[in-house]
């Protein structure tokens, strides 16, 4: 069962902690601008800080060798990194960057584990949403496998969409590239179906959407499953449910 919704904070996972919870990490939050392509986490590399996310969308990204990169997870509003420390690792598995400028509430790793050793709720609560991101990135790479590259793209767009305000995404075809794991040409092709069908408008470096119900259709049943996981595991996914302003300071 989830918990009330907190509107002191725009990040779905603080919102929803328990007053308990939430008081043994905000003494150690501090607020901090996210900066288009800025590091988050680093592979095989320790974890400084966590960073609930409040705007913006962060990519965690898989490195391949000779630059075959490919993003498998991805992270709004609704999330946080440091989820390695959830489960009592100290070490990022892959990259983390923030690929849509933003704001996020932070704490360090140190004090943040310290809470998670003092309280089993809190390490219960954010555990679902780890399950949630496994369940995110699983329908990932279906997704990659099975999906033509245009259903992928329908996909990914919902899944900005779901986290961002308004419907202009600021994105480039060879960043997009990335973050579907595939060349960009094939960007390119599927953009422009989607565009033919007057689904979306795509201009250098941003994309806007137009019809978000075709989008779903086209999507083709890739989306969908994931976004039910995070509603049963911790609320819906609603970019309205929380304030314009924060209560945050630091």
């Amino acid at each position: 069962m989830t918990n009330p919704l907190n509107l002191s904070y725009k990040n779905g996972l603080l919102g929803r902690l328990n007053a308990n919870d939430l008081a043994l990490l905000e003494p150690h939050f501090e607020r901090r601008t996210l900066d288009l392509r800025m590091r988050l986490e680093t592979a095989d590399s320790k974890i400084e800080a966590v960073y609930f996310l409040e705007e913006g969308l962060g990519s965690v990204v898989a490195r391949g060798p000779n630059g075959s990169d490919a993003e498998v997870g991805l992270i709004g509003f609704d999330g946080m990194t440091g989820t390695a420390l959830v489960m009592g690792v100290d070490v990022a598995a892959h990259e983390c960057f923030v690929q849509l400028a933003g704001s996020a509430v932070r704490i360090e790793a140190e004090p943040f584990n310290a809470a998670l050793r003092i309280s089993l709720s809190l390490r219960l609560f954010l555990l679902r949403y780890v399950h949630y991101l496994h369940i995110q990135g699983s329908y990932t790479a279906l997704s990659n496998v099975r999906a033509k590259v245009e259903d992928r793209l329908a996909r990914w767009l919902l899944m900005c969409d779901d986290r961002v305000l308004g419907n202009h995404l600021a994105i480039t075809h060879e960043f997009l590239a990335v973050m579907l794991g595939v060349r960009r040409p094939g960007v390119t092709v599927g953009l422009q179906v989607l565009e033919g069908l007057g689904l979306i408008r795509s201009r250098r470096g941003e994309i806007t959407i137009r019809d978000r119900a075709g989008l779903e259709v086209h999507a083709n049943g890739t989306y969908g499953k994931s976004e039910a996981a995070y509603a049963r595991l911790i609320g819906g996914i609603s970019r309205f449910d929380f304030p314009l302003s924060t209560a945050v300071s630091g």
